[in-house]
């Protein structure tokens, strides 16, 4: 089976000792790519070390809503030229909103959140999008900067089966991984059931979110064997139709050949 997992953090500090043997026994498990995804300040030199090291490795370049509080335009411009400069910088993420903690206050993630949509237009790169305990003002904002231009991902899908379909109605890739899982996901089961599977990707946002049984340990891309064999069990299909047609999708949303 061939596995594209279009959601990964390779470069967080919970690699450090051992990243070389994790890639390897994610190249054993049939994962072909996998995308690094930027989330601070740090991680935008972070993923351009796991491209330069990782041949099967694309990457993004944002900076998720918990961290925007320091930004300034001269991280965007940052952003432009390291994207325009690197072919496998492929899209502008993780960017949104999360209004789960105290993090920084709704307007100035807004802000934010506009900007890197206006980015990634600038730069005709597709979004990555984070939203959590944030529905509709991340709908709402999609909708208002016509980011369906653009395409992209809703990560880590969270919401109802009803705004997925709204979602999908405008061409978005659905997130899904580990948390389909579990014993408490039925929204996301449902979900599942009712998304198109021409409107699937799979992800791991690892090193977090590891399916059952592993939940709660560091997650990494061979386990996303475990998400496409729940996916085929909910749509009554098999994990192989699911790693294909999710591979072939992430090709699509990420606009490789």
């Amino acid at each position: 089976m061939n596995i594209f997992d279009t959601h990964a953090h390779y470069d967080d500090a919970s690699y450090d000792g051992d990243r070389d043997q994790v890639i390897e026994a994610v190249r054993a498990a049939g994962v072909k790519h996998f995308v690094n995804i930027s989330a601070d300040l740090a991680s935008l030199k972070g993923t351009l070390n796991i491209l330069d090291k990782y041949p099967e490795s694309y990457g993004t370049l944002g900076i998720h809503p918990s961290e925007v509080r320091d930004l300034d335009e001269s991280v965007m411009e940052e952003i432009a030229e390291k994207t325009r400069n690197n072919d496998r910088i492929v899209a502008i993420g993780e960017i949104g909103l999360d209004y789960w903690d105290e993090g920084p206050d709704k307007e100035s993630q807004a802000f934010w959140f506009r900007r890197q949509l206006d980015l990634a237009r600038e730069l005709g790169k597709p979004v990555v999008i984070h939203s959590r305990d944030a529905v509709q003002d991340t709908y709402d904002i999609l909708s208002e900067k016509h980011a369906e231009d653009m395409g992209g991902v809703i990560h880590c899908f969270s919401a109802s089966a009803e705004m997925a379909k709204l979602y999908v109605k405008k061409g978005y890739f659905i997130g899904i991984g580990g948390v389909v899982t579990f014993k408490n996901a039925k929204t996301l089961r449902e979900v599942t059931e009712c998304v198109p599977l021409e409107n699937i990707v799979l992800e791991t946002d690892c090193p977090y979110l590891a399916p059952v049984p592993f939940r709660g340990k560091r997650n990494h891309s061979g386990n996303l064997t475990l998400v496409a064999e729940k996916i085929a069990e909910i749509k009554g299909i098999s994990a192989e139709k699911v790693c294909s047609a999710t591979y072939e999708n992430a090709l699509k949303l990420y606009r490789l050949k």
